[in-house]
């Protein structure tokens, strides 16, 4: 039976084991082995395809059979972690510079690989993220943004491919104090921002932001006109946002909000939302104790 890897981000292997139940064979550290082709599932920050052991008898040796499958590696480290370095040591470097706003990611492929004994390597050389290890880096701007939520946003966009265009409308809901409202208007698109509390002054000031002060919860389709996009980065309970999700459904064709979990990971909600015609839920790799919900056709 084919397996296939699946690394959980920092912290939320329960979560992953949890999504993938009965088909978890084992786990080697966040890199939980499961029977079958690719699942869609949320919690993982890196999905390793047809993952292949591989017996070595030096260090030499480890690097020779991975150049044989392909040039790019990132070494996940697990056991004997020096070992491992000099494996990684005598492959070909591969580039982890952080990305620009607006830059693409590389389309080289990448593998994966760990040791998982002296012996024994587990490889795979195709791996659904662009990234080392699902590891989205970015050049930060660390003064004009109030916060760094704006990273969510500009992972989405990186992987996705997709983000506003000028001339578009975005409805940012619960913007304070502006990350994401900041990170749209970078765009060229028109930013409807929507919170009781204010927004950053230097984001409230920026040309092709409109900044309302009322409840994002207490406004509804009818209260504006149209809309490109509707995001939202609120804090609140997950059913909450599912209501408010439900309600624009109709009205705008791409979303991006995060679901925020308070306490205990609610697996039922979960599904209502990755239940949604088109859409999908991913945990990015600057989520927290939350999953990114993109809605995009």
């Amino acid at each position: 039976m084919p397996e296939t890897g699946y690394l959980a981000p920092e912290g939320f292997t329960a979560e992953l084991q949890a999504e993938l139940g009965p088909a978890v064979r084992r786990t080697h550290g966040r890199l939980v082995i499961a029977d079958g082709d690719v699942r869609s599932v949320a919690w993982a920050q890196n999905i390793w395809h047809d993952p292949q052991r591989l017996e070595i008898d030096s260090i030499n040796h480890a690097a020779r059979q991975l150049r044989a499958l392909q040039r790019n590696w990132a070494l996940y480290p697990t056991a004997h972690a020096r070992r491992a370095a000099l494996i990684a040591e005598k492959l070909p470097k591969v580039s982890a510079k952080p990305l620009k706003f607006g830059d693409p990611p590389s389309v080289a492929p990448l593998g994966s690989w760990t040791l998982l004994d002296a012996s024994t390597l587990l490889a795979s050389p195709r791996c659904s993220s662009p990234f080392p290890n699902g590891e989205a880096r970015f050049v930060e701007d660390k003064t004009a943004p109030p916060s760094r939520a704006y990273l969510k946003l500009w992972e989405a966009f990186t992987l996705t491919g997709q983000r506003p265009k000028p001339g578009e409308t975005c409805l940012d809901l619960g913007s304070s104090p502006g990350g994401w409202s900041w990170a749209l208007a970078q765009t060229g698109a028109r930013v409807i921002s929507v919170d009781k509390a204010p927004l950053a002054p230097n984001v409230k000031a920026l040309p092709n932001i409109e900044y309302r002060a009322q409840s994002a919860f207490a406004l509804g389709p009818g209260d504006i006109g149209p809309v490109d996009w509707l995001f939202s980065d609120v804090v609140c309970y997950p059913a909450r946002l599912l209501s408010l999700v439900e309600r624009w459904a109709g009205h705008v064709r791409r979303f991006v909000c995060t679901v925020k979990f308070q306490g205990e990971t609610d697996f039922a909600i979960m599904r209502r939302f990755a239940a949604m015609p088109g859409s999908r839920l991913v945990h990015l790799h600057h989520n927290k104790h939350e999953l990114t919900w993109l809605k995009l056709g």
